[in-house]
């Protein structure tokens, strides 16, 4: 991304607690990127073949999507933040991180690392939810989303809060003196944050041409002190949702990145270079993987579900409107389920819904993780083996 580097001084100070080389002044160079709205460039043959092949996997992956599938979408919208979450150091598996899940349903305390995953799946439902609400999108919606991720994190003191001071990407904890890059000086943000929520409102370029450039130009900009690549990798959805591409199936691109976390670094400093045309084919290569991913767990999700029915129509055959029904129809939402989730996830009535978690139980569909009485658990058969792999990138097991 063309731009300028501004070349400051850090001030010296005499009263920092650090080793005294890095209370001395000393000079830096902070990156601000051009504006968006003005940005122009052609791709080359094999970018737009790439970009191209993107958009139509996606649009495949959503070309099946109904409201009974519901659950799916979150599935996909929940592995995504989870991925998105590994990027940035905050690794749970998925068993665990299923567990926290129902315990946080049922009021009791998870770890912060869970926790602070669970907010990053309530921030990506939030973002999806703004990008269809909303017919102007604004920093206002991008400030929301940051609020419910960092809200559960160590620092909720800067949730939702533009940065008013200098951050930076490596080096040292003191100053930005020989960091890996430096964002623009916070009195440049604002501006740049109007005009990314302009180009959010645009159709000019494709949607995944857009999607690449409006979450690499919001990690350029680093609006935030923490929390920046899980809100900017939430805005790719925001694109893709409201571009029409990815009406109810978010492909979880953050899957691919995760997994290829070096590749994706040096993309994002590659951006900020003389083109952004490289970034754009990286990035889209990496939106096609994650969908033809996406789709191929959905197939397979799709199949646990049909022999879950088969199982409990063996066991017990209830009638065709038994809550056991819904609650297996939820499942792919909740890996781990309780009864309070699954009475909110199905609307039916309590006695109706522990009877269903009993029948469930005894086919085999559900299994017990906790045996007291009083907020107990459930697995469902199968399904986090298959999270697992979606999680790690790797194809699902053929049928």
């Amino acid at each position: 991304m063309p731009g300028s580097y501004h070349d400051l001084i850090w001030r010296h100070n005499p009263v920092l607690d650090a080793p005294p080389r890095y209370r001395r002044a000393c000079k830096y160079r902070a990156f601000v990127p051009n504006r968006l709205s003005g940005l122009r460039f052609a791709l080359d043959v094999e970018t737009a073949g790439s970009v191209s092949r993107a958009e139509q996997t996606i649009s495949a992956l959503n070309s099946g999507a109904h409201p009974a599938l519901g659950p799916l979408a979150r599935l996909l919208l929940r592995t995504e933040s989870i991925a998105s979450s590994k990027v940035e150091g905050l690794q749970l598996g998925a068993r665990s991180l299923a567990r926290a899940e129902a315990r946080s349903d049922t009021g009791e305390r998870v770890t912060p690392t869970a926790r602070e995953i669970i907010a990053n799946i309530d921030a990506m439902e939030l973002a999806i939810e703004q990008a269809v609400s909303n017919e102007r999108f604004t920093v206002a919606d991008i400030l929301a989303i940051h609020e419910r991720l960092m809200n559960a994190s160590a620092t909720p003191g800067i949730a939702g809060k533009i940065r008013n001071e200098q951050n930076w990407i490596g080096g040292n904890d003191y100053n930005p003196c020989g960091a890996d890059f430096v964002p623009p000086p916070p009195d440049e943000v604002e501006d740049l944050m109007a005009d990314l929520c302009k180009t959010v409102n645009d159709d000019t370029f494709p949607p995944v041409v857009q999607a690449a450039l409006i979450h690499a130009q919001f990690e350029t900009i680093h609006p935030f002190a923490d929390g920046n690549g899980r809100a900017g990798r939430a805005l790719i959805h925001v694109v893709l949702k409201r571009r029409g591409l990815a009406t109810s199936y978010v492909p979880p691109v953050s899957v691919v990145l995760a997994r290829r976390r070096k590749r994706y670094i040096a993309g994002l400093t590659d951006f900020r270079g003389d083109s952004v045309v490289p970034w754009i084919g990286r990035f889209a290569d990496a939106a096609a993987e994650s969908a033809d991913l996406a789709r191929g767990y959905l197939d397979a999700v799709i199949r646990k579900v049909e022999e879950w029915r088969a199982a409990l129509k063996r066991r017990d055959a209830p009638r065709s409107d038994a809550a056991a029904w819904h609650v297996i129809d939820a499942l792919p939402a909740h890996p781990m389920i309780t009864g309070p989730t699954a009475i909110a996830a199905t609307r039916r009535a309590r006695a109706a819904v522990y009877q269903a978690l009993d029948q469930l139980e005894r086919a085999g569909v559900l299994l017990p993780v906790s045996q007291t009485p009083r907020n107990k658990v459930w697995e469902a058969e199968g399904l986090l083996a298959l999270l697992e792999g979606l999680e790690a990138g790797a194809l699902p097991p053929p049928p």
